[in-house]
């Protein structure tokens, strides 16, 4: 070979290094690209059950059991997946395999884990599972409503059956058989409402479905459960927490994690709940604080996989009706409490008033335009510096911030102040916050982001805390707006000594306990608003949607995440009027204004100015009309306040909560029951009229009291640019209209019965804020009257009697 020939050899295998050099690196950036994680993005556990790297162990069959305790053992089988090839398809199946450990005496290829099955009450079903020993100290969990659940073995009777047990209560029965190992879920006519999943369930089919099971690691011999259960052909999954994307999540992969969503059309959430409620009758609650991630049947159509961080499955079942569900699974994680009268008023804010000055005209404006209101918020600006957080007024711009907070009681405004428990590097609290080890830690004991998150885990932290909110109550304040919450270290280390993995979900739940706390302390209410959540978080109410476009399409989805919520054992809930980010066009505005009237609270807030009479003067008549119908709607919306409190019921409810029997209240995700009487049919286009989907009976429209039947109906809005329908033999209490909740006269009340000629029989509620039980009202026809059969607040109110016919 001559030189030349050698050299130009040289350049060609230069050449091509180079070139496979690109292309490593252009394939290694993309894969980066493809698995890049930024700050505080969702963690999608599913991965690690995708991941064919790493070791899976299938639920097998039970090994042990003791009926009386309802404790076992479950024997686990290896597998691992391969890669199988046939005529250029090629599928990833599991094999069974031995075990890979050395040395091998040591080390079990199909190990026996603990099973056990506890009865919370007759309608309500713990399993738990572990894939390894426990050696922490169990804590309290602060999900459950006293740290613990019940356990009520008696409840349920036990007889064995042919391969295993069997235990059966009033409401439904409960089957575990040995080999193959199944839990079996019945309810009480004796109809399968879902199974756990085996591998022989799946033989029958080439697509390779992941059973019940748990996945360890390769990476760092960690472990995590998938519970997998069976889906039934027409079932519907429902719940997840405040979830802006279908309202039917059968087909969908739900990531639990919570996180700042920066709007309301995406799939991440501010208040991801690790519960969900079926169409054939039973509710799940995934007793953990891990990342979550559930696959209904999006993968395997008749497979619903609860991917679980943590390396143990605790699961609560739930049997009965949607208004059943609720009210076992809030028994266990809390009912919200009633909020003071004044929250249910109109919230006037914006970003921001930076000023007394500013806050006294919103007040006087509100007055002057005879705008019902009863609460102003300062958001972001009442500090030195705008969104730097120290609890201090700004002296230069709030000359007596405590003469100012009496002036607006004395009108009949609370004041609410905005906050959150981040503090930038400039912060006046931040070196002492970190010098007191008040934030969470990374794994050097730094901080891991550059502003300091306060650690809610501890106790001194919280003291601290609540004492900064303490001197504010003081002045005058009312309630705070309970911010952010989202964004708590996944890599941080807390007070309490467990990592973000476990932490980062329970911190809006412990946020958002701290400030109610220390409210209901201070001013013996309890009270916040605030945007995360986690399970139990429904105890300290209340929440709002997030940040909203100011679009028709953000108006629906904040309808779907509202339901969502409901669904998840959430009773109150509301969203900014008009949506959040931009100046929002009047048409919209006033389609969304009645929706958020008709909501359990409502807040006029955006990035922009949102006052009416900063719109058109027909705008503002179109405001003032719909906030006068919610301030005369008061006792109606006071009253199934209450008694959604009582039975943790959502204010805003599904169709199917309260007509479960009905197969297309099951199907509707754009109208909503206030409550129990009345049907709200938003305008989400800029349109008159609308298709409305009515359940059994007869209705009556509220504003123009034209009378409709079940089925679908295309119906006109009234004045008020929405359609509301009144369930036929419903008592409607109003009264009489007031700019404020602390003018208003209860000892007069007047009952509109919205009733056809065929009804002889009506029924409403009453609630008055003096805190009396809640009370029935009957009313019975007598000729062309309807007459009240007896006054149970004799004395403290009377009642005028309107049949609106």
């Amino acid at each position: 070979m001559t030189q030349l020939s050698k050299l130009h050899k040289s350049s060609q295998l230069r050449s091509l290094g180079l070139f496979l050099i690109g292309l490593f690196i252009v394939s290694t950036t993309t894969a980066q690209i493809q698995h890049a994680k930024v700050l505080n993005s969702p963690v999608d556990i599913s991965e690690d059950f995708h991941d064919y790297l790493n070791t899976f162990y299938f639920a097998d069959q039970m090994v042990e059991f003791d009926p009386k305790t309802g404790k076992g053992a479950i024997r686990y089988q290896r597998n691992q997946f391969h890669a199988k090839q046939a005529f250029n398809n090629m599928l990833i199946k599991p094999d069974t395999i031995g075990a890979n450990e050395f040395p091998a005496t040591e080390y079990e290829a199909s190990p026996v884990h603990p099973f056990q099955i506890e009865f919370v009450s007759n309608r309500t079903i713990r399993i738990k599972m572990s894939s390894g020993p426990q050696y922490h100290d169990s804590k309290e969990s602060l999900m459950l409503v006293d740290g613990t659940a019940p356990n009520n073995p008696e409840a349920w009777e036990y007889n064995p059956i042919e391969g295993g047990h069997q235990y059966s209560s009033a409401h439904g029965r409960v089957e575990i058989y040995k080999s193959p190992w199944h839990v079996k879920v019945y309810d009480q006519s004796g109809k399968l409402l879902t199974s756990t999943l085996h591998k022989s369930d799946f033989t029958n089919t080439y697509t390779p479905v992941l059973p019940f099971s748990y996945v360890r690691r390769n990476s760092d011999y960690s472990r995590s459960m998938a519970a997998v259960f069976s889906l039934q052909p027409g079932e519907k999954i429902f719940g997840c927490g405040e979830s802006f994307t279908q309202f039917d999540k059968r087909g969908e992969k739900v990531v639990l994690y919570t996180d700042d969503a920066n709007g309301v059309q995406n799939q991440t959430m501010y208040k991801p709940i690790p519960f969900y409620m079926s169409s054939r009758g039973y509710g799940v609650f995934m007793h953990h604080s891990t990342p979550i991630t559930v696959d209904f049947g999006q993968y395997f159509n008749g497979a619903n996989n609860m991917m679980i961080g943590d390396d143990q499955a605790d699961l609560f079942i739930f049997l009965g009706t949607p208004k059943e569900i609720l009210d076992a699974y809030t028994d266990l994680t809390g009912k919200a409490v009633m909020p003071p009268l004044w929250s249910f008023g109109l919230w006037m804010s914006r970003i921001t008033y930076f000023s007394e000055n500013e806050g006294r005209d919103v007040a006087k404006d509100l007055r002057k335009h005879k705008i019902p209101s009863d609460v102003i918020h300062f958001d972001t600006g009442w500090f030195d510096v705008d969104w730097r957080n120290n609890y201090e007024f700004a002296e230069d711009r709030f000359e007596n911030p405590r003469k100012m907070l009496a002036d607006f009681k004395e009108q009949g405004f609370h004041v609410s102040l905005w906050q959150l428990p981040y503090f930038t590097p400039r912060n006046t609290l931040f070196d002492e916050i970190v010098r007191n080890g008040y934030a969470v830690k990374d794994a050097k004991g730094n901080i891991p982001y550059e502003d300091a998150v306060l650690d809610f885990s501890n106790p001194e932290a919280v003291a601290w805390y609540q004492n900064k909110l303490k001197k504010l109550f003081d002045m005058g304040v009312s309630v705070f707006k309970v911010d952010f919450g989202e964004a708590a270290p996944g890599n941080g280390i807390y007070h309490s000594g467990r990592t973000g993995f476990y932490e980062h979900n329970l911190y809006p739940l412990r946020y958002n306990k701290a400030v109610a706390e220390i409210t209901n302390q201070e001013k013996d209410y309890n009270l916040i608003w605030a945007r995360s959540a986690w399970a139990g978080s429904q105890r300290y109410p209340l929440h709002w949607g997030g940040d909203a476009a100011t679009t028709n399409t953000a108006m629906a989805a904040t309808l779907r995440g509202g339901l969502s919520l409901g669904l998840s054992g959430f009773t109150f809930w509301s969203h900014d009027l008009g949506g959040f980010t931009t100046k929002t066009p009047e048409n919209l505005y006033a389609r969304w204004t009645p929706f958020g009237m008709l909501s359990s609270h409502v807040r006029s807030h955006g990035e922009p100015p949102t006052e009416p009479w900063l719109y058109s003067k027909d705008f503002l008549k179109t405001f003032r009309n719909a906030d006068n119908m919610r301030y005369k709607l008061m006792p109606y919306i006071y009253a199934q306040a209450k008694e959604s409190t009582l039975n943790g019921w959502p204010m805003l409810r599904a169709l199917f909560v309260e007509f479960p029997e009905d197969p297309g209240s099951w199907l509707v995700d754009d109208q909503y029951l206030l409550g129990s009487d009345m049907l709200v049919a938003p305008m989400f286009e800029d349109t008159t009229k609308r298709d409305v989907y009515l359940p059994e009976g007869n209705w009556i429209d509220y504003q123009t009291k034209k009378v409709y039947q079940k089925g679908w109906h295309t119906i006109e809005a009234g004045e008020i640019p929405i359609v509301v329908l009144v369930k036929d033999g419903s008592v409607i209490p109003h009264i009489a209209l007031a700019q404020s909740t602390k003018d208003m006269d209860w000892s007069k009340l007047t009952l509109e019965v919205f009733a056809t000629q065929a009804t002889a029989l009506a029924k409403g509620s009453v609630y008055l804020p003096q805190g009396d039980a809640l009370q029935s009202l009957e009313l019975e026809k007598e000729g062309s009257e309807f007459k009240l059969k007896s006054n149970p607040l004799e004395g403290k109110t009377s009642f005028n009697v309107q049949w609106i016919q």
